[in-house]
């Protein structure tokens, strides 16, 4: 006798939900698809959107515009709202160099340039240390360097003249020199707290991995660790360079004679020279602004991504 055949056992199909034909589809944006829950459609909400957004350029802008415009005024006023020259001329800039703008330009240049060059060789093997090795001591090291950060500049002023002029152990005088105001710029506790923070986040299997196939602690630094800090990298690099071109007491401090003296500095002597007008002032200002912008221009989409790394971080 043969056993009776068994038909499986069929689970019923639960009817799936109709999608919503292409042309019904949802194309606009829902209420807080944008900023603060704004409708992109044109309205009130539209129209305040625009004006906020119109006032925050406003006041933005309007600075740099009166800077360029007076800039190439021949009767410039700093006290005067213009964002067109009155009578273009070049003679703003002639009379800014005449006075020797672009020598002290150049002494702004070279402390920049080995200035961010130190700081940033010293922040990062500061960070590397403190991110991706564990000793005693760490945390107050750490705590250390943030506290350099909380110190204005008028409290140290004194004692760093003094030890300028009068190196210890060395006895060196470094005044009149460029290490004067490159030296104490070579570590800054902003762009070690960045990198450190940056570089604890990188995977440690990373690492590990490396050090299986035999890379050293200068190597694994330069050819692992750093590649993947390049956005850390840039807000240092923009941050530390407009801090150090920004520099206005170091630089008057450690030197001895006017010529030491940086850009910034000879624009507070072109202010009180009576016998330039507010265009030369201004004109040096945007002599000393150009820097800064270059600078932003070409990193600003590692200072970007740097940011929102640090915003989005856990």
């Amino acid at each position: 006798m043969s056993a009776p055949a068994i038909e499986p056992v069929r689970t019923p199909v639960t009817a799936s939900p109709a999608r919503k034909p292409a042309g019904k589809r949802r194309t606009t944006p829902a209420r807080f698809d944008t900023a603060l829950g704004w409708s992109d459609r044109p309205g009130p909400a539209w129209a305040l959107r625009v004006l906020l957004c119109a006032l925050a350029l406003g006041v933005f802008a309007a600075p740099f515009l009166t800077v360029f415009s007076g800039s190439f005024s021949e009767k410039a006023s700093g006290s005067t709202l213009s964002f067109l020259p009155h009578h273009p001329t070049l003679l703003n800039f002639q009379v800014a160099g005449e006075r020797g703008i672009w020598d002290y330009f150049g002494n702004s240049l070279v402390i920049a340039g080995g200035g961010l060059l130190l700081q940033l060789v010293v922040c990062t093997l500061a960070a590397y240390a403190l991110a991706r090795h564990r000793f005693r001591g760490q945390a107050l090291i750490l705590t250390l360097f943030m506290l350099t950060m909380m110190l204005p500049e008028e409290v140290i002023a004194i004692p760093l003249s003094l030890v300028l002029g009068h190196v210890p152990v060395v006895g060196l005088d470094l005044k009149g020199t460029v290490w004067g105001v490159i030296l104490p710029l070579g570590a800054w506790g902003f762009s070690v707290m960045v990198l450190t923070e940056f570089m604890k986040d990188i995977p440690a299997e990373i690492e590990e991995a490396a050090r299986i196939d035999g890379v050293g602690e200068l190597r694994m630094l330069w050819q692992v660790i750093l590649p993947l800090c390049r956005p850390a990298l840039g807000v240092a690099g923009v941050l530390g360079f407009i801090m150090i071109w920004d520099q206005y007491l170091l630089p008057l401090i450690a030197a001895k004679d006017p010529t030491d003296y940086t850009v910034t500095v000879a624009l507070s002597i072109l202010r009180t020279d009576p016998e330039v007008g507010s265009g030369v002032v201004l004109a040096g200002a945007v002599i000393a602004l150009i820097p800064s912008l270059i600078v932003y221009l070409l990193l600003q989409r590692s200072l970007v991504t740097g940011i929102a790394a640090g915003a989005t971080k856990g």
